[in-house]
């Protein structure tokens, strides 16, 4: 149950506290009459008193207390039923055949069939009274069973209609939820679609003067360098794509279609992933997966490339022929270290979910 219906629940349940204690004090206490009746009315009243101290405070009335109190509930009904004379039950005089109903609500709201079978069982035990103490004339039952169905079906009614509200209000709640939910998820692709946009024009825009260069002849494809800007360009490209994608894994998807390149270009290069798959922001990726970049364009001919995951910690490193590049930290989320290896390089970008 959602906390919608919990608040529709609960303010029933002080209505009904409330107009039990209006019929209890308002219309039945000036129809007392005699001993038992007023042990009766008293009972009564302890057991709104006490029901009262959880329903006023938003909270329904615990098992514990609503079974003895249901209990206390039938036996007053009983014995005021008992002590009246059976052709004046469900009269003018009869104030507990119909008040019990409502401090039955008050107890069992919150168990609708448990209250609907104690309402059957009260009204039954005030007509066997009626029926079986002395002979009673046809019409005198008729209006008494009349009068009873009456009640017993309003305080029903009352009972079913405060569960279809609560029910109401729930799918209400959930389909308010349901509505933003969609709305924030429509939001974040938005968002994401915008990111995404910015992140490829920026890529575009640092590749366009590569591009003019190798269109108007000012840069050469042979030399070396600038064969590395664009094998960095292209792995960027390719990183970026992938990072759009839907996969259970993003981070090692990304570091796959590095590797992916690299080897296009005709480099042997091993991938070992190692440790559970772990939820890392699209920003930290970037970081993580840029060094790696890097490692892969310098290297000449193999690459070593680890994905490690342990707790709190992920690490992507890379051992290459290439050249070491230069130790970073990015934003300084990511920690990024570069060793010389003799004829090898070593590169390592660390990231900390959980920061010391």
């Amino acid at each position: 149950m959602n906390e919608a219906s919990d608040r529709v629940l609960a303010g029933c349940r002080i209505a009904v506290l409330l107009a039990t204690a209006v019929i209890q004090i308002g219309l039945s206490l000036v129809r007392l009459d005699g001993a038992p009746s007023r042990i009766a009315f008293a009972a009564l009243a302890v057991v709104l008193v006490v029901a009262a101290w959880w329903v006023l405070r938003w909270k329904p009335v615990p098992w514990p207390v609503a079974l003895p109190g249901t209990v206390v509930v039938l036996a007053a009904a009983a014995t005021a039923a008992w002590a009246m004379p059976p052709d004046q039950l469900f009269g003018d005089g009869d104030w507990a055949s119909g008040l019990a109903g409502w401090h039955l609500l008050v107890l069992l709201l919150d168990r609708p069939v448990l209250a609907m079978a104690a309402l059957v069982f009260h009204m039954t035990l005030t007509f066997l009274r009626q029926i079986g103490s002395a002979p009673t004339d046809r019409g005198e039952i008729g209006s008494a069973v009349i009068v009873g169905l009456s009640v017993l079906a309003f305080q029903a009614a009352t009972l079913t209609l405060i569960r279809v509200v609560n029910r109401r209000a729930g799918e209400a709640a959930e389909a308010s939820a349901e509505r933003d939910r969609q709305a924030y998820s429509k939001a974040l692709a938005e968002q994401r679609e915008a990111d995404q946009r910015s992140r490829f024009a920026g890529q575009l825009g640092a590749t366009l003067p590569l591009l003019a260069g190798l269109a108007d002849h000012t840069l050469d494809p042979r030399d070396d360098e600038v064969r590395r800007r664009c094998a960095l360009a292209a792995t960027q490209l390719r990183r970026l794509f992938a990072e759009n994608d839907d996969v259970p894994d993003p981070l090692v998807h990304e570091v796959s279609a590095c590797v992916d390149l690299a080897e296009r270009r005709g480099l042997t290069v091993t991938l070992a992933v190692s440790g559970e798959a772990a939820p890392v922001p699209t920003d930290v990726r970037r970081e993580l997966t840029g060094p790696l970049m890097t490692a892969l364009v310098a290297a000449r001919s193999q690459a070593r490339v680890s994905v490690l995951r342990t707790g709190d910690e992920i690490r992507v490193a890379a051992i290459t022929d290439g050249e070491p590049g230069e130790p970073s930290n990015g934003s300084g989320a990511v920690d990024v270290e570069w060793h010389a290896l003799g004829q090898r390089s070593w590169m390592e970008a660390k990231w900390r979910s959980r920061p010391n």
